[in-house]
This record gives structure tokens, C-alpha cells and sequence, in this order.
């Protein structure tokens, strides 16, 4: 009953609870398999689901060696019992079989007793159950219940002592090896002689024990003496069933049987063996005639270009094989290997080839990838010889060609492929992926033979431009398309030196040969094709090898014609994906376009107008289950590949060679439309318009991006290669930051206004320089709102980083006047309750950042700041937090930091280094005798506010000294104690003597070692010294 209101869908859940827990109960009981087994083997004979849990419960008694030696010995006793009566010659004619799913059941009851009892009680085993397929009175296997009974015990026998993937413990492994020992002893001679006398029997009555019968002999010969099994009987029997004339269309039981066939070469040949018995093996087993007889068969011949084709008996031919040419090649590769050996596998692989050619070409991308495993292998065993030889072997020189064809010829589209199509997504995705493995095979071949490769690909790509060029442009897209891809790959070789030229010459024979490929490109006027696959294709090579018209500026213009053209193509994945291709392209050659600049930014004037789109207004027209980034066409990511023709527009109106004066107009014409939308759209924005309050972030996002593509200078980063933009460049571009200001004092509760006016401000330092420091009161206003997260506070301070970093000079007054209320507004952040995960990592976020400021003030000798009469009152408050912060031990990483802050605040205002010399503690000899701190008392403060916070974490009862993260940070806390004794010496010798370190209760001898440490050694060695006295301390 419990069992059965358990399983009971309909049942009460208080009754299933209560019905679970009992079965849980009596799961864990010693003796509570003996009602469980009486109940799955009793007559008469209770439901399925009774006996199956019934049958399970039994089996997790015997697993977890609930049964004593002689309850093992009974239920070995019963169950041998009930299999008789039930497949036995007595009992199988007459009593009705138990389900599939019953037979398992005890299958892997009487398996878990094989394991326990074999070895000492059960030796009679294979005996007892082989006599359950002889009828009564004959001497044939010629019970069919008994014989798959059989054959199932034996192959989860197999999967129990001998299956590889299984995983086992040491002890599991020692005692499956111990029984594989003791069954190859005693009993493996007559299972194998029991296999052909079913396989002899049944071969033309019962397919089904047939298959059982040869996945079984499969299993067991790859830990078994194969020579008792693999006989001329045997594989006559393959052969009979890989007869293909025999087979009509439908006749499902023979496709079987020549599956079954096949997975037993399969298995056979996965047996471990010596290099010479493996290929040897090979050719016992006739498995080149085999695969031979199968490859020619109708279903694999005459139907591979109709739907009638076997797919899935090629992949399991293929699948054959592979595993024989990996074998293969990794007994030419084995260490042993002697001139036979050599011989034998070479002639091997000589035959198998064509074969590995065969599948790998196949219409099908699953066949073809079965195969791809082995061809890695053998180009790396030709790559080992190619290295260890000066030529090539004549072998390698024959393979290499061949096997590169192929590899060619499959890269291809196939003609039922349909490119750019949205109900072709997931077929495109894994031919894609398909295509990355072939590359690989690719670059497999050219490093064996790079001057061959070089010349394949070379007449590939030139042969396919030069029949467009003789057929006016009548060609498969597949072919072109295929010669540019290859021209795309051929790029790694071109490009292994970083580059294509040497001042003006090829750096390379795959240089030079690119170089030609790309006036091919150009010249024959490939960009004039029609296929959108094409024309992406052209637009990836000019980006990607955008050095060559740096050399060649006079293709440039022509170039940027097509790409003009993409740029409004009528397919959206082009479209979009050429505003990002002609950004890339743009800011390569930037310095090459100035006299077609005008020209090609009145052609992009029809692209750039912004329509924000609300989520809800775009999603009919969106496809929202994209497979790839690159195919995302929702309003998100139309506007994102949008701001790529701003940037592109920046880029393009910036090279010196335009006067400055056209810059200025240039960007005016963009800017202006601009501010007029901005304008248009601010009232109804912040009447709460959510469509007008997109438009607003968008046209920010904008303005934000054409500045970066205007210049990429970066104050103080790199002034030696960059100069900022002329000023009147500069008062342009402010024009923009006055405008975005005004949106976002207007804006500031919105979370995507502010968002893009700080996208838009880290943008506009590269060009305005530092008349952008009189505005950054106002973009501090702006941006940290009462509403801001604590997420937007820490993204603000990394740009304020850069803005006090790249202006040190002369941010000193404008960051005195606005210190005090900045601070103020990120210590309200950091004591903000928090309130889940996201808003836990973004406080940690918040505290790195602003530790991390801290200290860019005082790595830039801004340090008065801090300190100055405007922000003295919140100096305490600073010290405080970063105090706190160094006791936290949730995040050591921030502790460590914090640690660091207080380090360089002792470097900056405690003095000069007494540079003591320790003689005895107490005594000092240096250049200075006492502190002189930058400020005023700094000495004592540093002492008696600095040094206790070492103590802190380790003193914490939750702090572990072993924890990794832990140890970095007490080795900060050491670093702060050296540092504050090079500036105070003996001041805080005595202070740690009489005050610190015996107020927290340390022994006097623990406080001499301690202050002789810290005199004595260096800063690495103290730190060595204090992580042990912490460790110490906590045993």
C-alpha cells in the first residue's frame, strides 16, 4: 500500500508524504529487504511500480552491505531459484515473463551479488546461468527467455566491473580488478564458447538476441583474451550482416542487425593493445573490406544526393572509421614502433585515407564531423615528422594536398543553404561552428607545409576573382564567398609578424601573397556583387587588413564607396553590421580621408536621425529570441550599431589634414540638429513623456559618442604621441557638454538620463580638455542625485579618477571647492542599509572606488586637498571610514586596500625616514633622531590611531590566519607598522612597549621579539614575522 500511494498521482499529499517517509525508513532498516524481496518475487505477482521499488530497495541493501554473509547466500539461493522456475527450460514455456523493466531489476540484483559473492561463494555463477538457456533435453542455447537473460546479466557484469567512463574509488578499482582476474581464470573460455553457440543458433531465428548477443561480445573483449571471441565464425557473421543485398527499404530488423555489426568492430577495436596487435587487429578483423562493402552499399552509394541516404549509417561507418585511423596513427606515434610496424601502419593509413576523404566531404555536417578527430590526430603525427626532418615525407607531400581539397571544398556553403534567412538561424550557428573546426584543420596542414598551403589558397582566392572578372559577375555567391572566407582565415598566416610591410615591402611569402589577394579584391570589383554575404564578407576583409590601404591610401576613397552603399543596404544584418565594419574601417585610415570627409558625411546625413523606440512600441517588429549578438535586431541594437556612424563621423572629421575651421563646421552640421531634438523633446521629458525621455538619453549617447570619435586623447596619459584637439574644436564640442548639463539638471531623477550624460562626460574629456573642469560642480550635481545607486556613485569616481590624474595641475582649486559635498554624498552611500546580493556587491564597489580615489589624490600630490581649511572638517570623517574599513575580514580585498591608503598617507605626511640603526632596542643612530611630520602631530596620530588598526583582524575571533586573502592583508597591516616606524624610530618603539602592545595583554617576551622584528628586518621579512606571530597566537 505505501508504495502504491506513493506513486499514486491521485493520492493525498499528506498520505504520499507519510507513505515516503516509511519507504525512506525502511530503505535504512538492516533487515528491511527481506519484506521487500518476498514482495517482488511472490505469486501471485503484485503491480510493477510494487515490485520495481520493492526490487530497488533490495538492491541499495546489498550496495550498502546490509546482508550478512549467509543472507547473501539465501537470497543467491532464492533468486536462482525464481529465475529458473521463470526463464528456465521449466518454466519459460509456460509462466507468463516479467516486464523489461522488472528483468533489469533483477538483472542488477543478481549483478550486485555477483560482485559480492563471486569471489568465494558464488564460483558456480556463469555455470548457474548459462544453464537457463538449454531447454530441457537439448543441447542447444536454444531458450530464447534464458539466453537474453543470459546476455543481459553478463553485460551489466561488464558495465559494473569494467566500464572505463564509470568513476571508482581506489578500493572499488582494486576489487573490480581482482574479479576481471579471477573471471578471465575460471570462466571467460566458456562464455566466449557460449557466445557462438547463441550467436551459431539464433543468427537466423531471433535478431534481437543476435544484437544482445554481439553488443555483449563487444563489451566483454575489450578486458577479455580477444582471440576467444574474434574468430573466422565470428566474422563471417559481421560480414553476413553488413551484406547490403539481402536489405529492403523498411526492413528495420536487418538494419539492426548491421548496426549491431557495426558497433561490434566498433568495440573490438577499442580493445587496449600493443601497436603492432593493434594493427595487426586491423587486418584480422578485414575492416577495410568491411567499410569498403559498406561505402558501396546502395544506401551509402546510390542515395547519397537523394533523401533516401542512411545518414545514420554513414555517421556510424564514419564513426568506425575514425576510431581505426586514430588507432592507427597512434601506433605510428607509439615509442615502440619498428620498421614492420611502420611499414604496416603507413600502408594501413594509406588505404584508410581515401575513406576518411569520403566522410569528411559528406553533405552532412554531423557525418563529416565524426571524422575530424582523427585527421587532427594524423596532422599532428605528419607536424612531429615535418619538425624532426628537414623534407617532407613522399607520404606527407601526398596527404597534405588531398586532405586540404577536402577540407576546402567542405568550408563551402552547399547548394541547399540559404543565407541571412531568420528560420535558418540555428543551421547557419552550427555550420559556423563547423567551419571554426575546419580551420583548425587548416592550420594543422599549414604548419606542416606552409609553402603548399600558401599556394593553395593563393590560386582559391585568385582563380574565383578572375572568373568573376571573365563572367561579369556571374558566379555562385557560394564560390565567392568561399574564396573570401578563405582570404579572411589566410590573414593569421599573413599577419604572424604583426603586420603586412617592412617600410614598404612584404614581410613574408603569405604577406606578399595576401597583399595580392587585396588588389584582386579591389580591383576586380568584388564589392559590386549583389549577395549581402558577399558584401559583409568584403566589408570584414577591409577592416581586417586595413594596413593594406594604409599603404595603398588610393584604394581608400573607392573603398569607402561601397562601404557607403553597405552602410544603406536594404538587409538588416548587413546594414547594421556594416555601421560597425565602416567605424573600424574609418578609424584605421582616418588620417587618409580628409578631402572626402565632407562627402561622405552628407551621405551617412540620411542615417542619422534618432527615433527612440519604447520597449513595448518595438518588440512586434523585433525578433526577441535572437541566437547571437550579431544578429540582434531590437530597437537596443539598432541604436547601438547607430552611435557607430557618430563615432565614424568624429573620426572622419578629425585628421589634421582638414583646417580647422572645416572641422568646426563639420561638426556643427551633426551637432546642431542635435541640440534642436534635445531641445524639442526636454519639456515633454520631464513632463514625464517615458518616450521623450529616451529620445533625450539617446540624442545624449550621441553628442557623447561623436566627441569620442572626434579624439582619443587622453589628458596625462600619453602626451608625448598625443596633443589635445585646437580650442575652437574644443568650444564646439562645449557647446555639447552645455547642452547635455542642461538635460540632466532638468533630468536628474532619471536613471537613463544620467546614465548617458556619464557615458557622455567620459566621452567629452578627450576633447575638452580642461575647460571642462569649470562644468564638473555641475556634472557632480547631476550625476550623484539622491537617486543614484551606489553602483552609478563608484562608475562616477573611476572617471573622476581620470579627470584628477589627467589634470594635476590645475584641478587643485576646483577639487578644494567641490571635495567636501563629494565626499559627503559617497559616505551617505556607503551607510545606506543594504538590502540583497546586487546591492551588497555594488557597496563593495563603492568602497574599492572610493579608497581608490583617495589614493589618486595622494599618488598626485594633491594631498592638501584633504586637509585644506574648506575640507579639515571632514578629514576625521575620511580617517574613520577607511579605519572601519581595514576591520572588515567579509572582504579582505577592501581591508587590503584601505591598509594601502593609510601606508601612503604615512609616506606623504610623516616626514622624512630616520633611516635608524638598530643597535638595541631603545637605541637609534641615523641621519634624524626625532619625527618631522608634514603636519603637525601627524607623528602621534599616526601611532596612536594608524597602528592599532593592525590588530584589529587578527584580533577578530572569526578571522582565520590561514585564509589566503587573509594573510595579504595582515601583510599590508605589517607594511603600515614599518612605514610608521622608518618616520618615528624610537617614539613608536616606546609607544608599542608601554602602551599598545602590553595594553592588549602580550607578554614581555613576546614584545622584545616583536620590536627586534620590526627594527631589524625589512619590510618583506616583517611581513614573514607577523603573519607567524599572528598564526601563532591562534592556536
Amino acid at each position: 500500500n505505501a508504495i502504491e500511494i506513493a506513486w499514486n498521482p491521485r493520492a493525498e499529499q499528506s498520505l504520499k508524504s507519510q507513505a515516503f517517509d516509511f519507504l525512506n525508513q525502511l530503505r535504512s532498516e538492516p533487515q528491511g529487504w527481506q519484506i521487500c524481496f518476498s514482495l517482488a518475487l511472490r505469486d501471485p505477482k503484485p503491480s510493477e511500480v510494487v515490485r520495481h521499488v520493492s526490487l530497488d530497495i533490495v538492491n541499495n541493501a546489498i550496495k550498502a552491505e546490509h546482508l550478512g554473509e549467509q543472507d547473501m547466500i539465501v537470497l543467491r539461493d532464492n533468486i536462482l531459484a525464481y529465475m529458473r522456475n521463470t526463464y528456465g527450460p521449466a518454466g519459460s514455456s509456460h509462466v507468463q515473463l516479467d516486464p523489461v523493466s522488472i528483468q533489469n531489476k533483477i538483472t542488477q540484483t543478481v549483478t550486485n551479488l555477483f560482485t559480492a559473492l563471486y569471489a568465494n561463494h558464488w564460483t558456480s555463477f556463469f555455470h548457474d546461468i548459462l544453464r537457463l538457456t538449454v531447454d530441457t533435453g537439448s543441447t542447444s542455447r536454444d531458450n530464447a527467455a534464458g539466453v537474453m537473460l543470459y546476455l543481459r546479466i553478463l553485460v551489466s557484469v561488464h558495465d559494473d566491473i569494467a566500464d572505463v567512463l564509470l568513476p571508482r574509488t581506489l578500493e572499488e578499482q582494486r576489487r573490480d580488478n581482482d574479479l576481471k582476474d579471477l573471471v578471465r581464470q575460471r570462466d571467460t573460455a566458456m562464455i566466449a564458447s557460449s557466445w557462438h553457440e547463441i550467436l551459431e543458433h539464433w543468427r537466423s531465428r531471433d535478431d534481437s538476441i543476435v544484437k544482445l548477443c554481439l553488443t555483449t561480445v563487444g563489451r566483454w573483449v575489450t578486458w577479455t583474451e580477444i582471440s576467444l571471441a574474434v574468430n573466422d565464425s565470428l566474422l563471417s557473421l559481421l560480414f553476413e550482416y553488413l551484406n547490403f543485398q539481402q536489405y529492403t527499404d523498411g526492413n528495420e530488423p536487418l538494419r539492426e542487425r548491421r548496426d549491431a555489426a557495426i558497433e561490434a568492430f566498433i568495440d573490438i577495436l577499442s580493445k587496449k593493445m600493443s601497436a603492432s596487435d593493434k594493427l595487426e587487429l586491423v587486418d584480422v578483423l578485414k575492416v577495410n573490406e568491411a567499410v569498403t562493402q559498406l561505402v558501396g552499399s546502395r544506401e551509402l552509394a546510390e542515395m547519397r544526393t537523394t533523401a533516401s541516404y542512411d545518414t545514420d549509417l554513414a555517421e556510424g561507418v564514419a564513426k568506425l572509421v575514425n576510431n581505426v585511423v586514430c588507432d592507427i596513427v597512434k601506433a605510428l606515434d607509439s615509442a615502440q614502433i619498428n620498421d614492420s610496424v611502420s611499414l604496416r601502419g603507413s600502408a594501413q593509413l594509406k588505404t584508410f585515407l581515401p575513406l576518411v576523404l569520403h566522410f569528411l566531404s559528406d553533405e552532412y555536417d554531423e557525418i563529416c564531423s565524426t571524422v575530424i578527430p582523427c585527421l587532427t590526430d594524423l596532422l599532428t603525427l605528419l607536424r612531429k615528422k615535418a619538425k624532426s626532418s628537414s623534407t617532407l615525407t613522399s607520404e606527407s607531400s601526398v596527404m597534405l594536398p588531398l586532405i586540404l581539397d577536402v577540407v576546402i571544398s567542405k568550408t563551402k556553403y552547399d547548394e541547399t543553404s540559404f543565407w541571412g534567412q531568420d528560420d535558418a538561424q540555428t543551421d547557419e550557428a552550427e555550420f559556423q561552428e563547423l567551419r571554426k573546426r575546419l580551420h583548425v584543420l587548416q592550420k594543422a596542414v599549414a604548419a606542416v607545409d606552409e609553402n603548399m598551403y600558401i599556394e593553395k589558397i593563393r590560386n582559391v582566392v585568385v582563380s574565383t576573382f578572375d572568373r568573376f572578372h571573365s563572367q561579369n559577375g556571374q558566379l555562385d555567391w557560394r564560390d565567392l564567398e568561399l574564396a573570401m572566407h578563405e582570404m579572411e582565415l589566410f590573414g593569421e598566416l599573413g599577419y604572424r609578424h604583426g603586420g603586412l610591410y617592412n617600410k614598404t615591402k612584404p614581410v613574408t611569402r603569405a604577406a606578399e601573397q595576401l597583399i595580392g589577394m587585396m588588389f584582386k579584391l579591389v580591383e576586380t570589383d568584388i564589392a559590386s556583387f549583389s549577395h549581402p554575404a558577399v558584401q559583409l564578407q568584403y566589408m570584414i576583409i577591409c577592416e581586417r587588413y586595413y594596413s593594406f590601404f594604409e599603404a595603398n591610401p588610393q584604394l581608400i576613397t573607392r573603398v569607402l564607396d561601397s562601404f557607403v552603399r553597405f552602410v544603406h543596404h536594404d538587409h538588416i544584418k548587413v546594414r547594421l553590421r556594416s555601421w560597425y565594419l565602416f567605424h573600424r574601417f574609418v578609424k584605421h585610415v582616418r588620417q587618409h580621408t580628409g578631402s572626402i570627409a565632407e562627402t561622405v558625411i552628407q551621405s551617412l546625413s540620411d542615417l542619422l536621425p534618432i527615433n527612440a523606440e519604447l520597449p513595448e512600441e518595438s518588440s512586434e517588429n523585433d525578433n526577441e529570441d535572437m541566437s547571437s549578438t550579431e544578429n540582434d535586431q531590437s530597437a537596443v541594437a539598432r541604436f547601438n550599431s547607430q552611435l557607430y556612424l557618430y563615432e565614424t563621423i568624429g573620426c572622419i572629421c578629425s585628421p589634421r589634414s582638414i583646417p580647422v575651421e572645416n572641422q568646426v563646421l563639420l561638426v556643427r552640421s551633426v551637432t546642431h540638429p542635435l541640440f534642436s531634438d534635445l531641445q524639442a523633446h526636454l519639456d515633454q521629458a520631464k513632463a514625464g513623456d517615458k518616450r521623450a525621455v529616451l529620445q533625450v538619453h539617446h540624442l545624449i549617447m550621441a553628442l557623447g559618442t561623436l566627441a569620442r570619435g572626434f579624439s582619443d586623447y587622453m589628458p596625462a596619459a600619453n602626451p608625448a604621441t598625443a596633443s589635445p584637439p585646437a580650442r575652437v574644436i574644443s568650444e564646439e564640442f562645449a557647446r555639447s557638454a552645455e547642452a547635455i548639463l542642461v538635460a540632466l539638471e532638468g533630468l536628474r531623477s532619471s536613471f537613463d538620463v544620467r546614465e548617458a550624460a556619464r557615458f557622455a562626460f567620459s566621452r567629452l574629456l578627450n576633447v575638452l580638455g580642461s575647460q571642462i573642469l569649470p562644468q564638473l560642480p555641475r556634472w557632480i550635481d547631476g550625476l550623484l542625485s539622491e537617486r543614484s545607486t551606489k553602483d552609478e556613485m563608484a562608475l562616477f569616481m573611476k572617471l573622476l579618477d581620470q579627470v584628477v590624474f589627467g589634470f594635476k595641475s590645475e584641478i587643485y582649486d576646483i577639487l578644494n571647492t567641490l571635495l567636501t559635498p563629494f565626499l559627503q554624498r559617497v559616505f551617505a552611500g556607503l551607510a545606506e542599509p543594504v538590502a540583497g546580493t546586487d546591492d551588497e556587491i555594488q557597496l563593495t564597489e563603492l568602497k574599492r572606488e572610493y579608497l581608490a580615489f583617495l589614493l589618486v589624490i595622494l599618488n598626485n600630490g594633491l594631498e592638501p586637498v584633504l586637509v585644506s581649511e574648506a575640507n579639515q572638517p571632514t578629514f576625521a570623517t575620511v580617517i574613520s571610514t577607511i579605519e572601519h574599513l581595514t576591520k572588515d575580514i567579509t572582504d579582505f580585498q577592501t581591508a587590503k586596500l584601505a591598509f594601502s591608503v593609510l601606508t601612503r598617507m604615512v609616506f606623504t605626511w610623516g616626514g622624512p625616514d630616520l633611516q635608524l640603526q638598530f643597535s638595541a632596542i631603545g637605541d637609534g643612530n641615523g641621519s634624524y633622531r626625532t619625527p618631522q611630520p608634514k603636519l603637525t602631530g601627524f607623528d602621534r596620530f599616526m601611532m596612536t590611531t594608524f597602528s592599532p588598526t593592525c590588530w584589529a583582524i587578527p584580533s577578530n575571533p572569526n578571522f582565520d590566519p590561514k585564509d589566503a586573502q587573509g594573510k595579504q592583508v595582515l601583510g599590508e597591516a605589517a607594511a603600515l607598522q614599518k612605514a610608521i616606524y622608518t618616520k618615528t624610530g624610537q617614539e613608536y618603539l616606546t609607544w608599542l612597549r608601554d602602551a599598545e602592545l602590553s595594553g592588549m595583554g602580550m607578554d614581555s617576551g613576546t614584545i622584545d621579539e616583536y620590536l627586534l622584528a620590526l627594527c631589524t628586518s625589512d619590510t618583506k621579512e616583517f611581513q614573514h614575522f607577523f603573519k607567524d606571530l599572528v598564526l601563532r597566537s591562534t592556536r
